[in-house]
């Protein structure tokens, strides 16, 4: 029952969210996308997690013998320590450091969770900042990445 007052909770949020940013807009229109798609994305995402809250079917198991919770205290740490060193780090690297015990604590190997998150923290790097011309702080890659 409380999976499904928690579906109820997100759309209801979502929901917040969305009219919230329907306000949204740049001064002057230099961007394609704006700053109204990313709340609006997130929006739609947390509505459509929050309806599957609500209409997934029922399990009877007892679920929280099979939460790996150290696993989930390793992970939690690491996205905490992403956003402490986010700005000092830069997004790349941050995102990289926080790939790698997060990757683990989902089954991967040391090597594999690196490797994902190069090419996460590469990859989302040149989509945001190049691509979309979101300026994200390139830390201690600046000479590398063309930092700003």
């Amino acid at each position: 029952m409380s999976d499904r007052i928690l579906g109820v909770a997100c759309v209801a949020v979502a929901a917040g969210m969305a009219w919230a940013a329907q306000d949204y807009a740049a001064p002057i229109s230099y961007e394609p996308v704006g700053p109204r798609a990313f709340p609006l994305l997130l929006a739609g995402l947390m509505a459509l997690g929050g309806l599957w809250l609500v209409f997934k079917p029922t399990l009877r198991d007892n679920w929280l013998r099979r939460v790996p919770l150290r696993a989930l205290a390793f992970a939690l740490a690491a996205v905490f320590a992403y956003a402490f060193l986010f700005q000092t780090l830069g997004f790349t690297l941050a995102t990289v450091l926080m790939a790698v015990p997060v990757g683990m604590a989902f089954g991967g190997t040391w090597k594999q969770s690196l490797a994902g998150g190069l090419g996460l923290g590469l990859v989302l790097f040149l989509l945001f900042d190049k691509l979309l011309d979101v300026v994200l702080p390139t830390g201690l890659l600046a000479f590398i990445l063309g930092g700003r």
